[in-house]
């Protein structure tokens, strides 16, 4: 059908139809109401639609709406976070949470700068997912410089300031073995400048640049030729001259020890370099971490919070959950209370959680564990204490649905084969798991209820048996359908266009 041409006719400012025909009769049609500011009721065909502001309407045989981008007949599930006691208890501890944790963590140092017999020298600074063909995250640049302690870029024999220059994403120096600085882009822009005031001593000084990638582009204009890692310029700065350290040769070597070793995939296999002393080591750069636990029972998704922790990747059983770094804050400024999804696309509209981190909650597939003796490994790149990490179920609250009249009926009444159903608009509720039924209705109103899915309250009208007739219909089932219209709930408000919210709990 959509192969035909459309034919396009004006239905007045802002308002347009797109219709398709074929030789063989068949007809499909799209309302659009591109205004962002009011709805319109427009005539098609020698028919009436509602087009509210910024929304498509799809007719599959330029009669009946089955689908309008602003009236999505959907419900919405209220999920809840149960935290999961994270350590293991004494005996005597009281706790109504399960035991997660099987064993204390023990751990494994990083190498800082080069540790592999792979690595390779090159003059100059190299590009960065060019080098590493996207085989790590990581690829460190290191450089050996001797101090006789007279040299221009030098203060007071020793201080120098380290200026080093990054496509991004984010980079860590280390001066003899000890972090001197760190630096990240943003998502406006992945660059790093990093000047950081570091000490050398007389004879040989080693600098080892940690450059780190977190996801590579994936759109936009030559995305392909945006680049990572440090390219320059390196140099050392003083009060009486500067070197440029750029061009000189640098050992190069791609990804950690510890993935080579396969720390993340079969720990075991290197049970030797773990460490189990009774002091955990923590907020401690280039570390890695282990553990083991339970599978949580039930079948609710699970999610690890990674609160406490730095910046680094996570894996179970050997499969990666993901790259975390929960101190990485969102911008403190651009939120707001509401959202207007009318308008063109703008990243900074329906902006929330501002000074918060991006993410903190990771998720576990069920398919990825055991029954039991889960391995958790973590890599921590800029340090952080794996003790305040914890499992979360995220379980069902509630189900919600909020449909106006003015809605169209649930598109499964719609056959190419015959009429559709006259069953007007419908509040549709379906339980997530095939044995659960719906125990409880939270809130019904139908009239003119305010708010959202947990949050639902009267407006100015609502009818007096809401909750009986949804009661009626939905408590004991696994789904129901209602009717949104007056014959239903009787009218509490006469000339006042009236939806149904509801919030049911299953069990």
């Amino acid at each position: 059908m959509l192969t035909t041409d459309p034919a396009y006719s004006s239905l007045g400012p802002n308002l347009e139809a797109h219709v398709y025909k074929t030789e063989a009769g068949a007809c499909v049609a799209f309302l659009a109401n591109i205004g962002t500011q009011s709805d319109a009721v427009v005539t098609f065909n020698g028919n009436s639609y509602r087009l509210p502001a910024w929304s498509v309407s799809i007719l599959p045989d330029c009669k009946t709406v089955v689908f309008n981008s602003a009236q999505i007949n959907s419900q919405l599930m209220n999920m809840e976070t149960r935290y999961l006691k994270p350590q293991i208890q004494a005996s005597n501890e009281a706790t109504n949470s399960p035991r997660i944790f099987q064993s204390d963590w023990s751990w494994t140092d990083e190498p800082v700068g080069i540790s592999k017999g792979s690595a390779f020298k090159r003059e100059g600074l190299l590009e960065q997912i060019n080098t590493t063909a996207d085989s790590s995250d990581y690829l460190w640049y290191s450089i050996s410089i001797t101090i006789n302690g007279d040299e221009p870029f030098l203060v007071n024999s020793t201080q120098t300031l380290l200026h080093v220059e990054s496509l991004g994403h984010v980079l860590h120096a280390f001066v003899n073995g000890e972090i001197a600085g760190s630096g990240s882009g943003n998502a406006n822009n992945a660059k790093i400048t990093l000047e950081k005031t570091i000490t050398l001593i007389p004879g040989s000084n080693s600098i080892d640049l940690l450059s780190a990638t977190v996801g590579l582009q994936n759109y936009g204009a030559f995305f392909d030729e945006w680049g990572a890692g440090v390219t320059g310029p390196v140099k050392l700065k003083g009060n009486n001259g500067t070197i440029d350290l750029s061009s000189k040769t640098w050992t190069y070597q791609i990804g950690l020890k510890g993935e080579d070793l396969g720390f993340q995939i079969n720990s075991d296999k290197v049970s030797s370099l773990w460490s189990s002393l009774a002091t955990l080591p923590t907020n401690k750069p280039l570390i890695w971490y282990k553990t083991t636990f339970e599978t949580p029972d039930g079948n609710d998704p699970i999610a690890i919070d990674f609160t406490g922790m730095g910046k680094g990747e996570a894996w179970v059983n050997g499969q990666s959950i993901g790259r975390y770094w929960p101190t990485y804050l969102a911008p403190e400024n651009g939120c707001t209370n509401s959202c207007n999804y009318r308008g063109t696309f703008n990243s900074d509209k329906c902006v929330r959680s501002c000074g918060k981190p991006s993410q903190l909650l990771y998720h576990v597939p069920r398919s990825f564990l055991q029954q039991s003796g889960n391995t958790l490994v973590l890599f921590e790149e800029i340090g952080g204490d794996p003790t305040h990490i914890s499992f979360a179920k995220r379980q069902l609250g509630s189900l919600c649905g909020h449909v106006s009249e003015l809605h169209p009926p649930p598109m499964g009444t719609w056959s190419s084969e015959g009429q559709r159903s006259r069953s007007g608009a419908m509040l549709q509720l379906v339980c997530p798991y095939p044995n659960q039924v719906i125990s409880t209705i939270k809130f019904a109103s139908f009239g003119t209820p305010q708010g959202s899915c947990g949050t639902f309250n009267h407006g100015h009208c609502s009818s007096e048996n809401a909750l009986a007739v949804v009661q009626e219909v939905c408590i004991g089932m696994g789904n129901c359908s209602i009717q949104v219209s007056t014959k239903a709930f009787g009218d509490p408000c006469r000339g006042v266009t009236k939806s149904l919210a509801v919030e049911a709990v299953c069990t």
